[in-house]
């Protein structure tokens, strides 16, 4: 926001008078309903007019009248957050759009980190049960068994973000990565690519293995090289990734390309092939998952799916606070499952193989 259009807000006695909703209405160019729509995630608001809103927001340090809501029995929104995530851009995508919408809509976070272990399990499973309003679980949480069924025994609203098999009783934000991983394996060959190594997610979340599948389905339909040892598992970490490239490119007839299930071990593949001297995408392709801003950090930028992470943050938390405003207002209130568009985003580290290899014969 450019700092004249701000002054123009200021009272005649030059000192800034307290921002009312009709002037951060009129700072991002949109009627005062759109304003409250945003703050309160009822209705459909477009990304583009919730970005101007969050802008104008800023800019005049608007703050809601606590009062006002309370007089109207709009008090807070307590919402928990529980993650553990060994990708730590993942997490940082994240948190940029939880905070962002948080502060529109009069949330109050509570943000816990549980390890992956039973004693991790146990902390989340009395978190659920601590008089939140609803719960936020990422992977690996979403798929966590014992979790899900302390949410649904206690009765929390809760949304699942990028489950790839979401429970139908709770609410869920996802991409389909079945189809995501589809096209960028039917991408690579296009490209020429015969040969492809595929390093797998961590085996105990549900879109590792939507991913996987949509691999194989590409690699069937197109007659590509199904060979086993071409499938490595990762656990979406750049170690793993390190391990998991070493693996796939010490084999006698190394792939020509490795998709990896997300952009941590993406980066880790392009890592162990410069060590061996391997130009990246002259003798071996490499691509992503996620889009992170590690995809875009490292030499050469990674071609990946492009998955909205903060987006879907976004969105996870206008749908738990419709369903919370509306349970408060003893209506109908079913879990939504909403599935958001992924794209993929062509960089650097693709090409054609130098050498084609000859095509395979079909048996039979």
């Amino acid at each position: 926001m450019k700092k004249n259009k701000i002054d123009a807000f200021q009272g005649a006695s030059g000192r800034r008078a307290a921002p009312t909703m009709v002037d951060v209405a009129a700072l991002a160019g949109v009627s005062a309903m759109t304003v409250s729509r945003v703050m309160n995630g009822k209705g459909l608001v477009s990304e583009s007019t919730r970005r101007k809103v969050a802008e104008a927001v800023a800019a005049l340090k608007y703050a809601p009248n606590q009062e006002a809501r309370n007089l109207a029995g709009s008090k807070p929104i307590r919402i928990g957050f529980v993650y553990s995530n060994p990708s730590a851009a993942y997490l940082s995508e994240f948190l940029v759009g939880l905070l962002a919408t948080s502060g529109l809509n009069n949330v109050q976070l509570v943000v816990e980190k549980c390890d992956a272990d039973a004693a991790g399990t146990a902390l989340a499973s009395q978190l659920v049960g601590s008089g939140l309003d609803g719960v936020l679980l990422p992977p690996p949480l979403c798929d966590n068994g014992t979790v899900l069924a302390a949410i649904k025994e206690a009765g929390v609203p809760a949304v699942l973000v990028a489950c790839g098999l979401p429970d139908a009783l709770l609410g869920a934000i996802s991409i389909d990565d079945y189809e995501a991983a589809h096209r960028m394996t039917r991408h690579l060959i296009a490209l020429g690519h015969q040969r492809i190594g595929f390093v797998a997610g961590h085996p105990n979340q549900t879109a590792s293995a939507r991913r996987y599948e949509g691999y194989r389905a590409a690699i069937a339909e197109k007659g590509a090289d199904a060979a086993e040892e071409l499938v490595v598992q990762g656990l979406f970490t750049y170690r793993s990734g390190l391990d998991a490239a070493e693996q796939l490119l010490s084999l006698p007839e190394r792939p020509s390309a490795i998709f990896c299930s997300n952009d941590d071990m993406a980066a880790a593949t392009v890592a162990v092939a410069h060590r061996l001297g391997l130009d990246v995408p002259g003798d071996l392709t490499v691509t992503g998952f996620d889009d992170t801003p590690l995809a875009t950090t490292i030499w050469p930028e990674l071609t990946t799916v492009r998955q909205p992470i903060a987006g879907m943050a976004r969105e996870a938390v206008l749908a738990l606070v419709r369903r919370v405003r509306s349970l408060r207002d003893s209506e109908p209130a079913k879990p939504e499952h909403l599935r958001m568009d992924f794209e993929l985003v062509r960089r650097q580290s693709d090409a054609a193989p130098r050498v084609r290899p000859p095509t395979l014969r079909r048996l039979g």
